[in-house]
């Protein structure tokens, strides 16, 4: 279904320009308000990164909620799959998650979650467009709604992550360094592996407003891999801006990206007889991990990117665990949407129950070269689909034809397209990325 408004993951946009504007985001609240007080009472919760916008965006998302006749709970700076787990255990009809994830600090976005913590369906996204093209009309002073603060959200999310891996499960002799990406994590994920037991050094902790995911967190590990080489630490866990992702890095400094943390749980999961199914993973996962799950047994789909279109290949099969390179894991029985840190924890078990590294646990998994390469461009959806390129593409298919995989899509969250190229040969891959991104650059 088209939306004028909504992406795949909530909006998101350059603040200041439309549609993050204080003026958009206050109708946005109102609007919000008005469909979910349709149905009677209304409880919502906003939470948010730490990106400086926050501070304006919460207000005005909080006045239109209230002026809807909507009550408000606001969280503070809390991680995205934390407004998830607090809209469901609060009660709450709905959650606010004020956030751009991994972008910098100049953009910021809306994304929503239902009483259930799950991502909102399609229609009630078209109800709240809908209403957006009403002008704001405030409810009469004895139907406004209240806001108040939640002063323990963080406990209780620390809770409930320790929660996720039994009581008995300690991370007593692991040295760890954690990234917090300078977000949404910086005051929680030291709170959980500090109380299970982990010696801890953190970097990424100091939030200023502007320097989320700025050369750290998830998106730019190379500070952290330093960092765990000059601690001698066993692991180091990188986040992002919003917490939804996890990026590992071994003893040595090594990267451990999302398909391989995804193939240790689920290998894990298959030999404690807890996976439930098989993996769900996207056309950018690793053909290394598809063929290595094969190998196990372990059935494997790929959706559409986006974690919504993993979650809806999850609940169609019935299966559990999916994610994406990028370190946006899912275990469906644990949270209901991507979590970075209940996801490090589960790769975290079997490496405590083994007494294996990371680097030893993914050895079951090759991957193939790839060369992902993003090209910005004004119309990302146009060009990816315009004739030049659509030739392009097929000519390199046929070339690759039983040896590897190219793939040109354009982001659902940047305006730019991602060339991804994937062959046995680390040359091949490289040459043929960067011809295809000139063809897109022209094409642009």
């Amino acid at each position: 279904m088209g939306r004028k408004y909504f992406g795949t993951d909530g909006i998101r946009g350059t603040v200041g320009r439309f549609p993050i504007t204080p003026e958009f985001c206050l109708h946005l609240g109102w609007a919000v308000g008005r469909v979910f007080t349709r149905r009677g009472d209304c409880h919502i919760i906003i939470g948010k990164d730490t990106r400086v916008s926050g501070y304006m965006l919460e207000s005005v998302l909080e006045s239109g909620l209230v002026s809807a006749g909507a009550d408000v709970s606001l969280l503070g700076p809390m991680p995205t799959p934390a407004i998830a787990y607090l809209t469901r255990t609060l009660r709450a009809d709905a959650g606010i998650v004020i956030s751009a994830s991994h972008n910098p600090y100049q953009d910021n976005g809306i994304k929503f979650f239902d009483a259930d913590g799950k991502k909102l369906g399609d229609a009630v996204e078209a109800e709240i467009e809908a209403q957006l093209e009403n002008g704001m009309v405030c409810a009469a002073s004895n139907r406004l709604g209240k806001a108040a603060r939640v002063p323990d959200a963080p406990g209780r999310y620390i809770e409930f992550c320790k929660a996720t891996v039994g009581r008995g499960f300690r991370l007593q002799g692991l040295k760890a360094v954690l990234d917090c990406a300078h977000g949404a994590t910086y005051h929680v994920a030291p709170g959980v592996f500090e109380e299970l037991g982990a010696d801890i050094a953190v970097i990424g902790d100091s939030p200023d407003g502007f320097n989320i995911n700025a050369g750290c967190g998830s998106t730019h590990p190379e500070s952290l891999a330093r960092a765990v080489r000059e601690n001698g630490a066993d692991i180091g866990i990188a986040f992002d801006g919003d917490g939804d992702r996890v990026i590992m890095v071994d003893h040595e400094g090594d990267v451990v990206d999302g398909d391989e943390l995804l193939f240790i749980i689920a290998d894990h999961r298959r030999r404690q007889g807890s996976l439930e199914g098989g993996v769900a993973g996207t056309v950018m996962s690793n053909f290394g991990l598809e063929r290595a799950l094969g190998e196990l047994d372990i059935p494997f789909e790929r959706a559409q990117v986006g974690d919504r279109h993993v979650h809806e290949l999850l609940k169609r099969r019935g299966w559990r665990l999916g994610g994406e390179s990028s370190g946006h894991i899912l275990c469906l029985d644990l949270s209901t949407t991507g979590d970075g840190i209940i996801a490090a924890l589960q790769t975290l078990v079997p490496m405590m129950e083994s007494g294996k590294t990371v680097r030893e646990l993914k050895q079951g998994m090759s991957k193939l070269p790839q060369a992902i390469v993003n090209v910005e461009v004004e119309n990302p959806g146009a060009v990816a689909v315009c004739d030049k390129v659509t030739r392009a593409l097929h000519a390199r298919e046929r070339r690759l034809a039983g040896r590897g995989r190219v793939l040109i899509r354009p982001s659902g969250t940047e305006p730019v397209i991602r060339v991804m190229v994937e062959s046995e040969d680390q040359a091949e891959v490289s040459t043929i990325a960067r011809d295809l991104a000139s063809t897109v650059r022209r094409a642009g």
